[in-house]
């Protein structure tokens, strides 16, 4: 053949090839019109790239939220290991590509000594048998963020035809993923816009379920109906002292209060206002949200499910978790409204001459109460609540038993109808104690039915309530009839035969400390507490014992040597209390 025909026949091959490599390429373009999933469309072109370079193994690679080449579609690869392989950005042919920018290659990359190597990836190489290896950049507005490679199993060069329809490759695999990102981006937009519309759908729907069961005078159990129809779960809802109000089921087993495992979630949300949610050790997930009305806290809400919330159902709790306020301060309103007259009635009660008034007793009579029948008062104290949170208390323990509650003079009061008053006070007291979770005080006193008015019961059952307290009992139900022999401290109507008894006693204890400013009573009485242990007694003093002994020879003096005497000493005794306690009533009782 001459080199006319050889020349003819070159020229051929170069224009059969180069058709070849334009259909190639028209085809991966018109693949990227498709639209399909992302990897298919770069495993098509990687094969195209494959068949046309003629190279032992073609691959594409992208970098990774860690800086890393991941690799996404292989051909003519050997080893497992190849295809999972991650390479550092700033090692070999890909460190290169991303530093200039531009395509690189190397006829022999393991003993190319100008290349950062990656050891790991330099075994992967070896056992892969690739020795030459070429990488062009994948580009998108100028940054880097993929390589197209091509890579032989011998040593050689790559020509600049070779380069160049890599690249044209690489520019396709770029448009492809760039579609792919935008295509992406744009069904998710599509569907957090279609996710919006819903969430603003329902959540419309919810609030005018709630609205409507404000409207029609639901209430709590209502609303926990309605919040598990929406979101399904359980839901618990707790009043301002954490007692379970309405549940559909019991939210954390048999506890009684949101605050068991959930304290930490309940603060936070009384801070912000906002649903908290956490996860038990069993996976079910708690989310609470506090009952708000400003910087009053009125309850919780608690929904139960095996499933986070998502967002419009922690928002659904907090809109519901609104309703729940409005309709507790309006209950807080109409009750406070009635907490006012009942308190006006009970002081009328208390106050106005027996028999009552026609009129007085009408009134009491529409409350389906009748004052006529009351032989029992009682007064509460509980130092842990002010008297208008025990009287709110109170008033659901005075319905239960047909009574009457209130405050008067600053005492929560109950006036009520008892067969037995003891149990009557006992089983009040139970009641409440488990109510306020607090050290409370109950004393009772009967109502004669000769009485002028009700004045003296009151005045006699709040100071031997003062009493109790002050001698240190404190969570205790109790009667004025058990404590007779204080009853000339307790009793105004007694108090003159308590100043006689004190004055014969030891008055002339009492006229010396007056005159000289000692407190010889005092050492009196812790004598007599540490049962006439004169060691107890200085220590009880903080003083020396001579001290001691000088004191009492000093009361002796006073009062005669006899008075240790056991004749003398119980009434000494006697007074020395009893002028204490007395003393320590000087705050002042009503009546």
């Amino acid at each position: 053949m001459d080199s006319t025909d050889s020349e003819t026949a070159e020229l051929a091959h170069r224009r059969r090839r180069r058709e070849r490599e334009l259909s190639s390429l028209y085809a991966t373009a018109r693949s990227l019109t498709a639209l399909g999933e992302v990897d298919t469309v770069l495993a098509s072109i990687v094969r195209h790239a494959h068949e046309l370079m003629g190279t032992d193994v073609t691959y594409l690679s992208v970098f990774d939220s860690h800086s890393e080449l991941t690799l996404r579609a292989v051909e003519g690869s050997l080893s497992p290991a190849f295809r999972s392989a991650h390479v550092p950005a700033d090692t070999g042919v890909g460190g290169r590509v991303v530093q200039t920018q531009a395509a690189f290659w190397v006829g022999n990359y393991l003993t190319d000594t100008t290349l950062v190597h990656d050891s790991d990836f330099d075994r992967i190489l070896v056992d892969e048998g690739i020795v030459a290896l070429l990488g062009v950049p994948l580009r998108d507005s100028g940054r880097v963020f993929g390589i197209l490679f091509a890579a032989d199993r011998i040593e050689r060069r790559f020509h600049i035809d070779e380069v160049a329809l890599l690249n044209a490759f690489a520019d396709h695999a770029a448009v492809a993923l760039q579609n792919a990102r935008l295509y992406q981006e744009s069904r998710q937009a599509l569907a957090d816009l279609r996710q919006a519309y819903s969430t603003i759908e329902r959540s419309g729907q919810v609030h005018e379920a709630l609205t409507q069961v404000v409207l029609t005078g639901g209430g709590a159990r209502e609303i926990a109906d309605l919040l598990v129809t929406v979101l399904d779960g359980r839901v618990a809802i707790y009043d301002r002292d954490e007692h379970l109000l309405v549940a559909t089921a019991n939210v954390r087993g048999d506890a009684d209060s949101p605050a068991d495992g959930l304290q930490m979630s309940l603060a936070e949300s009384r801070r912000s206002g906002r649903c908290v949610t956490v996860a038990d050790s069993a996976g079910q997930f708690h989310s609470l949200v506090a009952i708000l009305a400003g910087d009053s806290y009125l309850g919780a809400v608690v929904l139960s499910h095996t499933d986070a919330p998502a967002e419009v159902e922690a928002r659904t709790l907090e809109r519901a978790s609104q309703i729940l306020a409005l309709m507790t301060i309006k209950q807080n309103a109409v009750a406070e409204a009635e907490d006012r007259v009942r308190g006006e009635l009970l002081t009328e009660v208390i106050t106005s001459p027996r028999p009552f008034s026609a009129e007085l007793a009408a009134r009491a009579e529409a409350r389906h109460l009748g004052i006529d029948d009351f032989d029992t008062l009682l007064v509460l104290d509980c130092p842990s609540l002010r008297p208008a949170d025990l009287t709110r208390r109170l008033h659901g323990v005075a319905d239960e038993w047909s009574a009457l509650a209130g405050i008067h003079l600053g005492t929560p009061t109950m006036l009520l109808c008892a067969d037995d008053r003891d149990a009557a006070a006992a089983a009040i007291h139970r009641r409440l104690r488990g109510l306020v979770r607090a050290p409370i005080l109950v004393c009772a006193t009967p109502v004669a039915a000769t009485a002028e008015n009700l004045r003296r019961p009151f005045a006699l059952a709040a100071r031997c309530s003062k009493i109790l307290r002050n001698v240190g009992v404190n969570d205790k139900a109790t009667s004025t009839t058990h404590l007779g022999v204080y009853a000339t401290v307790f009793d105004p109507d007694r108090g003159d035969d308590l100043r006689v008894f004190i004055t014969d006693t030891l008055g002339a204890v009492l006229d010396y400390d007056r005159r000289r400013n000692t407190d010889l009573v005092t050492t009196l009485a812790a004598y007599f507490d540490n049962s006439a242990n004169l060691t107890r007694a200085s220590k009880a003093l903080h003083v020396h014992m001579n001290t001691l002994v000088k004191r009492l020879d000093r009361i002796a003096a006073l009062i005669g040597d006899d008075w240790q005497q056991p004749d003398n000493a119980l009434p000494l005794q006697l007074a020395v209390r009893l002028h204490t306690l007395a003393r320590e009533l000087d705050s002042g009782l009503p009546g």
